[in-house]
């Protein structure tokens, strides 16, 4: 009699969590340039301003962390897409000497 663990390993496919891969991939973390840019953005937004933050080699679970931790700094709200944290409104000088006083190089880019 074969082992439960042995039939899931053997799975292709389940109708709860779709295909299967055999192991987990790895995350591959975009790597940076050693600068954390800040950039102000607005286009695609319906003129509300949101503060983008990059460079920031984390994976993403850490980067949601940090995330966190810079949202209650600046008391909004935000979020993390594809490595890159997003904050509602112009929150960069707030951002950069909390990001500073971390241990990170910041830097303004944009207008």
């Amino acid at each position: 009699m074969s082992d439960w663990k042995d039939q899931l390993s053997q799975m292709v496919y389940s109708t709860d969590q779709g295909r299967i891969s055999p192991e987990p991939e790895a995350e591959e973390v975009p790597e940076g340039d050693g600068i954390v840019r800040l950039r102000r953005e607005t286009k695609g937004r319906k003129g509300k301003g949101v503060t983008l933050v990059t460079g920031l080699a984390l994976p993403q679970n850490e980067l949601k962390q940090m995330a966190k931790k810079l949202k209650q700094q600046c008391g909004v709200g935000g979020s993390v897409k594809e490595y890159v944290i997003e904050l509602q409104g112009d929150q960069r000088d707030i951002i950069e000497k909390w990001l500073t006083k971390q241990g990170y190089r910041v830097k303004q880019a944009g207008g």
